[in-house]
């Protein structure tokens, strides 16, 4: 069953709402990395050992960025499937996505069933 208008425009503004707490995120996230030297994570006396908490430390930061990118490309792309009016449609079968699916997932591509096989 195709979205209903209600439906369409409560799923954009979940879309963007998400998209714009992405970009903070992303932006806090940036800054909070720039601000934080090997000096700073390690104290006044580093060693190996906290060279490495300083290492993992910054990799963690850097995948949590990655992956809030990923989140954000997917969006912009369900923004843009929005505008051009196949949102809610599945890339491979062309049947409609069921409104909970998209309310939980609001950049899902796929049906439920096409997303098991």
């Amino acid at each position: 069953m195709p979205l209903t208008r209600e439906q369409s425009i409560e799923l954009g503004a979940v879309i963007g709402e998400r998209r714009n707490a992405l970009l903070q995120e992303i932006r806090e996230d940036v800054a909070r990395a720039r601000e934080h030297s090997f000096g700073e994570l390690a104290g006044p006396a580093p060693d190996p050992g906290d060279q490495s908490v300083a290492d993992l430390i910054a990799d963690l930061e850097q995948a949590d960025v990655g992956r809030d990118l990923d989140e954000l490309r997917a969006l912009e792309a369900a923004h843009a499937r929005f505008r051009e009016g196949r949102y809610g449609i599945c890339v491979d079968c062309g049947a409609d996505i069921e409104y909970a699916r998209l309310r939980a997932n609001p950049s899902a591509i796929r049906c439920i069933h096409c997303q098991r096989v």
